[in-house]
């Protein structure tokens, strides 16, 4: 597609960069293609990062011309605003999806790779540990970014390092200790830094064990997930000491519903997109439910779902 007439100076000069360093653009990029609630409007522009170098470069340039930019994975946990993205997007997506052993027991993999193409490889060389993480849609980058966990395991538990750029441009490493790794979330959801790369330390283990322990977890997610709506997972963080999902049942919300949004019927701890919700649908329902739920039982719903707004206010 061609350059928008629309696209001011300063981001046409990012643009023009990114062309330069051979990654791919995309105009008017529709983000609804880019989400599992597959809602949102389109971006300015959409850059394809093919290299640690090139997004560094780009980020320096982006700090310099003042353009709003943010970095874009699967797009799992992500609601974007019905009107789009004001400004530049980095898509670390197949381009940077590269994954190899570093030794018998390490793994290093770049940002853009599934979460599901890293447990299946961990399986291929026999390596436990990922196998909560199998059937999470996602990337590696964004599972570093929030700590994504499930059945009782989580990305702390196996991570070693990563690779990283900074806010500044300046590429950086930071070991496990230094990451600030807790429930949903890390030292990066509180910075602008973009992760790259991580390594995972595993453990050699029984090749049918994992493989088997990977199937009966995917089983579960199946049975008790509705893996058959657009959606980003679970909705809301886990209240201490209680779950989310039956807070919302006990309140009778199931099947509750603004426009296309709707708290699922078959797990309560997840907002779907029944069809043609709207992103002002889904913070609607996700406002309706922590009031009725806080009124209801005291308990505050934080959401685990990030909301991106048109513009930076």
């Amino acid at each position: 597609m061609t350059v928008s007439d629309n696209i001011d100076s300063n981001t046409r000069q990012l643009l023009e960069l990114a062309s330069e360093l051979e990654c791919g653009i995309m105009y008017d990029e529709p983000l609804s293609a880019h989400t599992t609630f597959k809602v949102g409007g389109s971006c300015t522009a959409m850059v394809d990062i093919r290299s640690d170098s090139a997004l560094a470069a780009l980020i320096k340039r982006a700090n310099e011309l003042g353009v709003r930019t943010m970095a874009l994975g699967n797009g799992s946990n992500l609601l974007f605003d019905d009107r789009g993205f004001e400004g530049v997007i980095f898509l670390m997506g197949n381009s940077v999806d590269g994954i190899y052993m570093k030794n018998d027991t390490t793994i290093c993999v770049q940002a853009g790779c599934s979460l599901l193409k890293l447990c299946r490889f961990a399986l291929e060389h026999s390596l436990s540990g990922l196998e909560f993480a199998y059937g999470i849609p996602g990337t590696v980058g964004g599972a570093v970014y929030m700590n994504a966990g499930a059945y009782g395991g989580e990305i702390k538990d196996v991570i070693k390092s990563c690779r990283y750029i900074d806010e500044f441009g300046d590429e950086c490493i930071a070991d496990r200790d230094q990451l600030d790794m807790s429930y949903r979330r890390s030292r990066f959801t509180d910075t602008g830094d973009i992760i790259t790369e991580a390594e995972f330390e595993l453990t050699a283990g029984n090749y049918d064990e994992i493989q088997d322990k990977m199937v009966d977890l995917m089983g579960r997610r199946r049975d008790k997930q509705p893996l058959n709506f657009p959606s980003a997972g679970s909705t809301f963080k886990r209240p201490e000491g209680q779950f989310a999902g039956k807070l919302i049942q006990d309140c009778d919300l199931r099947g509750y519903s603004v426009g296309g949004a709707q708290v699922s019927e078959k797990h309560c701890g997840f907002i779907v997109n029944k069809g043609g919700a709207t992103c002002e649908d889904i913070l609607a329902l996700i406002k309706h439910v922590q009031k009725t739920v806080q009124e209801k039982t005291g308990y505050f719903l934080e959401c685990e779902v990030r909301y991106i707004p048109y513009r930076n206010s």
